[in-house]
C-alpha cells in the first residue's frame, strides 16, 4: 500500500510539473505576465528562497539517514529509514520544487532576461540538469527497491544483497543531484559576474 500511494504521488507531482512546461510553452506570453504580476512577485522571493533552501536540506538529511541506517546493519531501520525518505520525497520534495522553480522565474523576469544574465542563466540550468539526472536515475532506482522489498517476507531475518546495493547506489545517485545544488546556491548568493548561457552560443 504504501509503494502504491509514494508511486501515485510521485506521478501527480510529475504531471504538474509536466502541465506547468507545457502550459508554459503553448502559453509563454500568458505564463510570463502571471509571473510577472505585481502581487505574485510581492511573495515569489519567499516562495523561491524557502522552498529551494528546504529542498536542499531534506536531500542532504536523506542521504545521511540512510547512509546511518545503512551502518546499523538492522534490516527494520534500514527499511524504515528508506520509507520515511521516500515518504518526504514524494510529499515534500516535489512540491517544494515547484514552488522554487516558479518562485525563482517570477524572480528572473522581474529582474531581466532569464539566458542574459551570468549567474542566473548558470543558476537555472544546473537546477534543471539536477532535476532531470534525478528524473532519469533516481525514480528508476526507487522503483526497483519498493519491487524488491514489496516481495519481502516477514521471517527474511537479511535483505537480499540486490536490495542493498540499490540503497547504497541510492547515494552515489543522490550526491551527483546535491552537489550541483550547492554550486546553485553559491551563484545566487555572490552573484558573480560569468558569461550568460545565452553567449555560449554566440
Amino acid at each position: 500500500m504504501f509503494v502504491m500511494k509514494t508511486r501515485y504521488i510521485l506521478v501527480a507531482f510529475l504531471a504538474i510539473m509536466a502541465g506547468i512546461i507545457g502550459f508554459a510553452a503553448i502559453f509563454q506570453e500568458t505564463f510570463i505576465a502571471l509571473l510577472r504580476h505585481p502581487t505574485v512577485y510581492g511573495h515569489a522571493r519567499f516562495f523561491h528562497i524557502a522552498p529551494a533552501t528546504l529542498f536542499f536540506a531534506n536531500a542532504v538529511v536523506g542521504i545521511l539517514w540512510e547512509q546511518r541506517s545503512l551502518a546499523s546493519g538492522n534490516k527494520e531501520v534500514i527499511l524504515h529509514t528508506y520509507r520515511t525518505v521516500a515518504f518526504l520525497d514524494s510529499r515534500l520534495s516535489s512540491p517544494l520544487i515547484i514552488l522554487s522553480v516558479l518562485g525563482g522565474l517570477s524572480l528572473s523576469y522581474n529582474t531581466g532576461e532569464l539566458w542574459e544574465i551570468g549567474w542566473l542563466s548558470a543558476s537555472f540550468l544546473i537546477f534543471m540538469l539536477s532535476g532531470a539526472f534525478w528524473t532519469i536515475s533516481d525514480i528508476p532506482t526507487q522503483y526497483k527497491i519498493r519491487r524488491l522489498i514489496s516481495s519481502l517476507e516477514p521471517e527474511d531475518q537479511t535483505l537480499p544483497d540486490e536490495l542493498i546495493r540499490l540503497i547504497k547506489l541510492r547515494w552515489w545517485v543522490s550526491m551527483a543531484g546535491v552537489l550541483p545544488l550547492a554550486v546553485v546556491f553559491i551563484l545566487m548568493v555572490y552573484k558573480p559576474d560569468i558569461a550568460a548561457v545565452a553567449d555560449w552560443f554566440r
